[in-house]
């Protein structure tokens, strides 16, 4: 036995379930600064994982499309049209060869960190998160036009989702550390602490309490510094030039957020619309990575930017000089890229994506307005960030990162009063007129119905099954009252199920209307059975059976095991379910507000 292990450990292998000794487990578990500890340890991990992934993706532009080191491959204003055709295109084919083989090894689809909050209680798989990024590492490195913030979130927290489970750290605390893991990647990667912690706040963990603001924050901090130390350049959006803003800013800014929303719900629908395509026109799964390359390629040849996330473009500063009709031509082209990028399979984030186009889309509305109007004297630079912005918060969500991110940006204060009017409305029109953002987009067409990553869970883990009563008491239907009331006499019971000649389920007999006095004796109970068409399914939530449980008026209902035929194997009662799901809704409120 290893001395480091007590009896009740396991440990599988680097990538499985591997448990901490209990003593330590104890340790981490009794105080909250164990927890700020372990959001340390994570915050250093994601810092790391930043730059491993930055690291491998230069390495593999450097390699394949001879970008020179320190640059990077959408800064490029030309490119090899054969690489930017064949780098793709085969990229796409060796793409598509790998998803085919991990349906065939690892079916099903791998967990992300806001549906792991939302519906496994922190629960992620480490195995699938590296998976994950490694297919971003090589969907961007080939010259897709995605973001690496997907693979960088989903290591990340896999990561502290792994550690969570090895410390067996309750459901909320292993939710939070999941929100660490995110938190700590997204600073690194924008180089903005701030951003980083309100992603996690706003994205991964759905809420804001005092418990979780010291190992969130000192997670995204410290995922912040190692990146910064190890990756010379964080992928970041960079600082661009910005000079004083004006009252008549802080108005026309509104407008730009109106129509970026409009812009990021085309953008959102797109990618979806993509998707239905390939399945109309029948393409095997296996090829669409490959067309995916080849479109990518030809938008290529005409402008190098549209490759990979981006982020070489949106530090060009003078990209903003450049005419309307490049800019334009440019905003086109890299919404077309990622949209075919993302519909035809490749992996990776439309986050990246959004920041480029939201600042192209910025600059061409100050030039627009600026030609309407001339004497309105638009910076085209302050509207390129607020674009910037109120693109991203459509597309992503979390107004406060997307504010935070303009401001650890830029350092301007009034700017960022521009970028958050813009992030306003874009979110709020974003929100009545569509509802999500892309993740959760993608998590309603996939048939979930989440909005956020606000903890529902356990309303799915709290089913009838695990409430039910299974000791129950049945009688066949075609039992005489005189027989039934020498059975069950009154106070033995309130509620007794009764069963057809083939024990499937026929009805619920009240023992009080059996002893009513002006029944006949030799009546069959059948005659005084009620909700002879209700009942539960043991999978059924708690939600679920509660509102069965009004429909029917029920105080009691039996449980089936399947609605053909109704075999009978529990029963629940209305009080219950309602003492346990109020039970829980206390537990979640007291997990939000930290108590």
């Amino acid at each position: 036995m290893s001395s480091s292990l007590d009896a009740g450990t396991t440990a599988r292998t680097l990538f499985g379930r591997i448990e901490v000794p209990q003593a330590l487990r104890a340790l981490v578990r009794a105080r909250e600064s164990g927890l700020i500890a372990l959001a340390t340890l994570i915050g250093v991990i994601a810092g790391l994982v930043v730059a491993g992934m930055s690291w491998g993706v230069a390495i593999m532009h450097h390699f394949l499309f001879g970008v020179d080191w320190g640059d990077r491959l959408s800064a490029m204003t030309r490119i090899n049209p054969i690489a930017a055709i064949i780098v793709p295109l085969t990229g796409g084919v060796v793409f598509g060869f790998f998803l085919w083989i991990l349906v065939r090894v690892r079916p099903g689809r791998e967990v992300d960190p806001i549906e792991a909050n939302a519906l496994h209680g922190g629960r992620m798989s480490f195995r699938g998160s590296l998976i994950v990024a490694l297919q971003t590492v090589w969907s961007s490195g080939v010259g897709a036009s995605v973001g690496l913030e997907a693979g960088y979130t989903q290591f990340a927290s896999g990561i502290a989702s792994w550690i969570g489970q090895a410390f067996r750290l309750r459901r909320r605390d292993l939710r939070v550390l999941v929100g660490c893991g995110a938190a700590a990647a997204i600073a690194g990667a924008f180089g903005a602490p701030l951003a980083g912690a309100f992603y996690a706040f706003e994205l991964v963990i759905a809420s804001y309490s005092v418990a979780n603001l010291a190992p969130v924050g000192v997670s995204a901090l410290v995922g912040y510094l190692v990146a910064s130390k190890l990756v010379e350049a964080p992928l970041g959006i960079g600082s661009l030039y910005v000079s004083h803003v004006r009252g008549v800013d802080l108005v026309i800014s509104a407008l730009v957020g109106l129509m970026a929303a409009g812009v990021g719900v085309l953008l959102m629908r797109s990618v979806a619309a993509c998707e239905t395509l390939m399945n109309k026109v029948r393409i095997r799964p296996v090829l669409r990575p490959a067309l995916g390359g080849l479109v990518v390629g030809m938008l290529a040849i005409i402008s190098p930017e549209v490759l990979s996330s981006g982020h070489g473009a949106i530090q060009i500063s003078s990209i903003y000089a450049q005419p309307l009709s490049m800019i334009a031509l440019l905003f086109v082209l890299k919404s077309v890229a990622s949209i075919i990028s993302l519909g035809t399979g490749f992996r990776g984030g439309l986050f990246f994506a959004s920041l480029l186009i939201g600042s192209l889309g910025g600059r061409m509305f100050s030039d627009v307005v600026t030609y309407i109007w001339p004497s309105s004297g638009l910076d085209p630079h302050v509207y390129a960030i607020v674009g910037l912005g109120a693109l991203s918060v459509s597309v992503i969500g979390g107004p406060l990162t997307m504010t935070f991110i303009a401001l650890e940006t830029t350092g301007d204060f009034w700017l960022t009063t521009a970028v958050l009017i813009a992030i306003i409305v874009a979110a709020q029109v974003t929100r009545e007129t569509f509802g999500y953002s892309f993740a959760t987009w993608r998590f309603h067409l996939r048939g979930e119905g989440i909005r956020s990553a606000a903890d529902i869970g356990w309303i799915r883990e709290l089913t009838v099954r695990r409430m039910m009563r299974p000791d129950i008491r049945t009688v066949p239907a075609f039992t005489t009252v005189g027989r039934f009331r020498l059975v069950y006499p009154l106070g033995s019971t309130a509620q007794v199920i009764a069963v057809d000649e083939q024990k499937r389920y026929a009805g619920m007999v009240t023992v009080s209307d059996a002893h009513a006095p002006e029944l006949d004796e030799a009546r069959p109970i059948r005659d005084i059975m009620h909700h002879r068409d209700s009942w539960l399914l043991p999978t059924m939530t708690v939600k679920e059976a509660v509102i069965l449980f009004d429909r029917a008026e029920a105080e009691a209902l039996a449980v089936v095991e399947a609605p053909d035929n109704k075999e009978v194997v529990g029963l629940l009662t209305e009080a219950y379910a309602l003492k346990r799901y109020s039970t829980e809704l206390e537990q979640r409120r007291q997990e939000i507000l930290g108590e």
